[in-house]
């Protein structure tokens, strides 16, 4: 649960720094997002990025972020609560939501 809410924070955050992303307002839209896109990360992209494998070695894991950046476009797709108006917009915020969870896994692990 705390890592639900810690996502959503960094959905949040997201959206307050990139432009191009916009969530409908409510705590609630920013935690169905999160689980959302937890859910299509863990299925659709673990596989993604297992196929994907040799590209992702050879541009040492930066690959990764066009996968999330995929799957946040996906949870878009899914979702009339989060609106994404480009790619670039996309790619920027998944790695602002990678930061944003690695520190607080970081914290939470500390904890």
């Amino acid at each position: 649960m705390l890592r639900w809410a810690m996502l959503a924070g960094a959905f949040w955050v997201t959206t307050l720094i990139i432009d191009g992303i916009q969530i409908e307002p409510g705590a609630w839209n920013y935690f169905w997002v999160a689980a959302l896109f937890g859910l299509i990360n863990t299925f659709i992209g673990s596989l993604l990025k297992l196929f994907t494998l040799p590209a992702v070695i050879l541009t040492f894991g930066l690959f990764i972020f066009i996968i999330n950046a995929a799957m946040l476009m996906l949870t878009d797709r899914f979702s009339d609560t989060i609106t994404i108006d480009r790619f670039t917009s996309a790619l920027v915020g998944s790695l602002l939501i990678s930061i944003f969870s690695s520190i607080t896994n970081k914290v939470i692990r500390r904890a």
